[in-house]
């Protein structure tokens, strides 16, 4: 648990500092995309500020460059960008009805979980939240992918370990694939990261897009 340490460190307090600002503004460019769509396949991606474009234009998230891979390569697949900066398990539990009765997605992604740990939340809530979230998206239609999220160390040997098993659990429980956390390889590369330490930047963006390209591409069109 020591990778990636110094990246989650910082980032309860800046969600904190944040989080007013990207409800409004993501909470908004989700609900404004048109729903109406002659793509196969629909995934809906309900994350937090990894998903989101923390300080990135809209475009340059690794959403929309998935986005845009696909449509290059003629894969009739549509992404809907969900994710909020500071999202957690309870925010995306609360949310997901609607942007499931307005996007009516195919597939659901769900990279939520991060905040709750660095928040302290009870890890049986966190779990109970993404345990729900599957049931609503499975009763929709839905099917589903959890992220696989991380922790540093220094919440203790305890609470960390619990945490990561959480995703193991629920992806177990559920049948549902577990993809591997995107930042694995990029978080301790500088070059990759944004100014605070802890958010990928526009150059990581395209890396993260292919990672997740090869994980979903073969999940969804198959």
């Amino acid at each position: 648990m020591y990778l990636l340490q110094r990246y989650r460190r910082g980032i309860y307090t800046l969600a904190l500092v944040f989080l007013p600002l990207f409800l409004i503004s993501d909470h908004l460019y989700a609900a404004t995309r048109d729903t109406q769509s002659s793509a196969q396949f629909k995934l809906l991606v309900l994350g937090d500020s990894l998903s989101a474009g923390y300080g990135l234009e809209q475009e340059e998230s690794w959403v929309s460059v998935l986005q845009n891979i696909w449509n290059e390569e003629s894969i009739p697949i549509e992404v809907v960008n969900a994710a909020i900066s500071g999202e957690t398990t309870d925010g995306g539990l609360a949310r997901l009805p609607r942007l499931l009765e307005q996007h009516h997605p195919t597939h659901l992604l769900i990279e939520l979980g991060g905040n709750d740990g660095l928040q302290g939340h009870l890890v049986a809530k966190t779990q109970k939240n993404l345990n729900s979230m599957v049931k609503l998206a499975r009763d929709a239609g839905a099917t589903v992918f959890i992220q696989d999220m991380e922790i540093p160390s220094n919440y203790g040997k305890r609470y960390t370990q619990m945490f990561a098993d959480s995703f193991d659990t629920v992806a177990a429980e559920n049948n549902i694939v577990l993809i591997p956390f995107f930042l694995a390889d990029i978080a301790l590369d500088k070059t990759l990261m944004q100014r605070d330490g802890i958010h990928p930047n526009g150059t990581a963006q395209p890396q993260i897009a292919h990672f997740m390209y090869e994980q979903l591409t073969p999940l969804i069109i198959h």
